[in-house]
């Protein structure tokens, strides 16, 4: 997998510059500010995993896909969910392969039988241990704030030691010479553990300036012209204001403007915002809020 890094900068990390960093994720369509540069480029130069925290739709996985790109190495993405378990994470044993050796060997010696089914033949990869045996891998862990803490303790030996400890394997580290990036995201719904902050390079990801958000609609809608984006904007910027439920991301503000492009309309007028409002908000009570305060009242606002 190619990436827009050259190999070189790659083989020799001293001769890589943040503008490299950044004219690659501009290619690659993610529009950076200085501080997720540099960021990006310590983590490769300091080996270190990245904590991106912030609210949800400001660009934190967005940022780990690109990064995939950006140094064309494998994405390997763990989705973090409440109740998720270290060995859904890490590995599996294959039981049915498993039973079928010990059917097979039902007559043999079995405490023979029991060490050959634990080995590596009978080991199920999951993303942690897969990322930790590839010589080069971006590994986003999504969401580690809907993980409990006693997985944020299973994650420090990897994220400070590149190292996993498997009861019945032992200790499985990484290959010399690795080039891995972990990209950990947060949306702050609870604190996360000191312990694993401190292996991690912090990044806090809001919302955008205007002028930069206006720069990724027109990333991805470059036939749109420039007022009615800022009437879009303006508009969005009303919205996340209002206490909201689930606040619009840029990822809905695109999805806004690809609409008004598809209904083909070239301005905001209010019964075409009433039609396709469900593109930025996605609870009911959010757009009964909205629809209560006045959609001409918050398209009006600031004009």
């Amino acid at each position: 997998m190619d990436g827009l890094v050259p190999r070189e900068l790659l083989e020799h990390p001293a001769k890589l510059k943040p503008h490299d960093i950044e004219d690659g994720l501009v290619r690659v369509g993610y529009l950076p500010n200085q501080k997720i540069v540099t960021t990006l480029f310590l983590a490769f130069q300091l080996d270190k995993p990245i904590l991106v925290e912030g609210p949800a739709g400001c660009g934190k996985t967005y940022l780990g896909v690109c990064t995939s790109k950006l140094f064309g190495f494998p994405l390997i993405r763990l989705q973090c969910y409440e109740g998720l378990l270290p060995e859904q994470s890490i590995y599996e044993w294959n039981y049915h392969k498993q039973l079928l050796k010990i059917q097979m060997n039902h007559l043999k010696d079995n405490d023979e039988c029991e060490k050959t089914i634990f080995s590596e033949e009978y080991l199920l990869e999951r993303p942690l241990l897969t990322a930790l045996k590839s010589p080069e891998a971006v590994l986003l862990i999504d969401e580690i704030d809907k993980a409990d803490e006693q997985f944020e303790a299973f994650l420090l030996e990897l994220l400070g030691e590149r190292q996993i400890t498997i009861p019945e394997l032992g200790t499985v580290r990484a290959p010399e010479n690795q080039k891995l990036i972990t990209v950990l995201t947060s949306n702050s719904s609870r604190e996360l553990s000191e312990p694993l902050k401190r292996r991690c390079l912090h990044l806090y990801l809001d919302y955008p300036p205007k002028e930069l958000e206006k720069r990724i609609i027109l990333l991805n809608c470059p036939q749109m012209y420039d007022e009615l984006v800022d009437n879009i904007l303006d508009f969005v910027e009303n919205l996340r204001n209002l206490r909201l439920q689930k606040t619009p991301s840029i990822a809905e503000s695109i999805d806004f403007a690809r609409s008004l492009l598809a209904v083909g309309k070239n301005d905001l007028d209010p019964d075409t915002v009433n039609t396709l409002l469900s593109t930025l908000l996605k609870v009911k009570s959010d757009i009964d809020m909205v629809k209560r305060k006045g959609i001409e009242n918050l398209l009006g606002v600031g004009n």
